[in-house]
């Protein structure tokens, strides 16, 4: 029995059964059901998830409602997760037909030549509680305009969101293309390990990623992993101080901190970083943390108590390593008998012996540091395990391209962070993950090429 705890006030909000029994007729039904999909032209596959889009998003209000009671995301802020799947779900639609077009040789004589893009089968999305809608929607609506059939497994925290698709697919995609399954670990793991499925895309931790890429060392896939972060701010000695204080307050913040490409880490130049501290403390204390079903409430509770523990722990060794607190929590007011309702902190005197700076927090604190000049401010970028987006701040975008070319990452910013353009490709490097969802790019990831060698007349 999965129990969602909302982390409103910890009570069980959602109960659901496990879908143990119906794995292998889930699959299957995918896999006849896929077969008569391909068939159908690109543009007649958009024009059906065109529907499904714009059904599910006329649900809007409930949908909004439920998000906030499922992962404590401010109801003032739910909307942005539905104006980002929109925007994903319209783009990639907008390029289905082009990106999926055959590829045709030179003409030849007595010779028609051409690149074929075949969908790879039944696709396996696996998506995390954060952005339960965002993140789904950069593999289902691609694999699904690709030709491929779905089956989508949701955090045992967010089990509404695969249901509030489902009825949308319900009633515009054909039967069996869209489906979703409650499942535990173990079960999903052998969802990937099926020989049926033909595509995995996963978000969710490190551990979790190279257990999904085990599982599939039976048989040949392609795989999507999006997996830890520990993204990296670098403010330049040119920076526009207070605009770039405004917005990474509100990229180390939004969603409690609890975002993929959240920024936890701020590498700031010496010769404006005391100023920068100041508005970056003074805009701190501009939020209102509450009862996220509030809406003048800017500020939500962490998801777990587990989580809540983690991240008090993690700064609590930074500050007996040497590190100190910046915020006054006393003056925030907010639920107190809740111990899942954390303060945003801003954590000083940090460096990379600390866990703190190293290890992914997902929650609302930020290390702060400052820098002698561009050349220690991107080496302590790239210290890390992770690489999924960094942004780097400055009003001169040669020196932002340059240095941009040394960060390690999967996606470089430059006065902007927290932020996905479904034209770029969402991807990332060293424990971060590997594959692409999104753009032009995510396509050739969902369909395998098959060449037509055509020689018209024997001669």
């Amino acid at each position: 029995m999965i129990q969602t705890i909302t982390p409103i006030d910890n009570t069980i909000y959602v109960e659901r059964e496990y879908s143990s029994k119906i794995i292998e007729e889930t699959i299957s039904n995918s896999v006849i059901a896929q077969k008569e999909w391909a068939l159908l032209k690109v543009g007649e596959r958009v024009e059906l998830l065109k529907k499904f889009v714009t059904d599910f998003l006329s649900k809007e209000k409930q949908i909004l409602e439920e998000i906030t009671k499922q992962i404590g995301r401010p109801i003032s802020q739910a909307s942005s997760e539905l104006k980002g799947f929109k925007e994903r779900a319209d783009y990639m639609l907008l390029i289905a037909e082009n990106k999926l077009k055959n590829i045709y040789l030179p003409e030849k004589e007595n010779f028609k030549n051409y690149i074929k893009r075949i969908p790879m089968g039944v696709s396996f999305v696996i998506a995390p509680w954060n952005y339960p809608y965002l993140t789904s929607v950069n593999s289902i609506i691609p694999s699904l305009a690709a030709g491929n059939s779905v089956i989508l497994k949701h955090s045992a925290q967010t089990p509404l969101c695969s249901e509030q698709l489902y009825e949308s697919a319900k009633k515009n995609l054909p039967k069996n293309i869209f489906n979703y399954l409650h499942l535990n670990h173990e079960d999903s793991l052998k969802i990937v390990s099926d020989k049926r499925t033909a595509f995995v895309s996963f978000t969710g931790s490190v551990k979790a990623g190279y257990e999904v890429q085990k599982a599939t060392t039976n048989k040949f896939i392609s795989i999507a992993l999006e997996l830890g972060g520990k993204d990296p701010a670098y403010v330049r000695h040119d920076a526009d101080i207070k605009k770039t204080v405004e917005n990474l307050v509100d990229g180390s913040f939004f969603n409690s901190g609890q975002s993929c490409c959240g920024v936890e880490r701020i590498y700031v130049d010496k010769k404006i970083y005391n100023d920068f501290l100041e508005f970056f403390i003074n805009k701190t204390y501009e939020y209102k943390l509450g009862n996220p079903l509030n809406k003048d409430t800017t500020l939500g509770p962490v998801v777990k108590l587990s989580a809540a523990k983690f991240i008090e722990n993690q700064m609590n060794l930074a500050v007996k390593q040497g590190a100190k607190m910046m915020i006054d929590k006393s003056r925030f007011d907010y639920p107190k008998e809740h111990k899942n309702y954390m303060i945003p902190q801003v954590l000083t005197g940090v460096n990379h012996e600390m866990d703190f700076m190293m290890k992914e927090t997902f929650g609302p604190c930020v290390g702060i540091m400052s820098v002698d000049n561009d050349k220690e401010g991107i080496n302590l970028m790239n210290d890390s395990p992770y690489g999924l987006t960094a942004s780097i701040w400055t009003k001169d975008v040669e020196a932002a391209e340059k240095l941009g070319d040394e960060v390690n990452t999967g996606t470089l910013f430059m006065n902007r962070c927290d932020y996905l353009d479904p034209g770029l490709s969402w991807t990332g490097v060293k424990e971060t993950g590997k594959g692409c969802s999104l753009s032009e790019i995510a396509y050739e990831h969902l369909t395998k090429p098959k060449s037509f060698h055509l020689r018209k007349e024997l001669k």
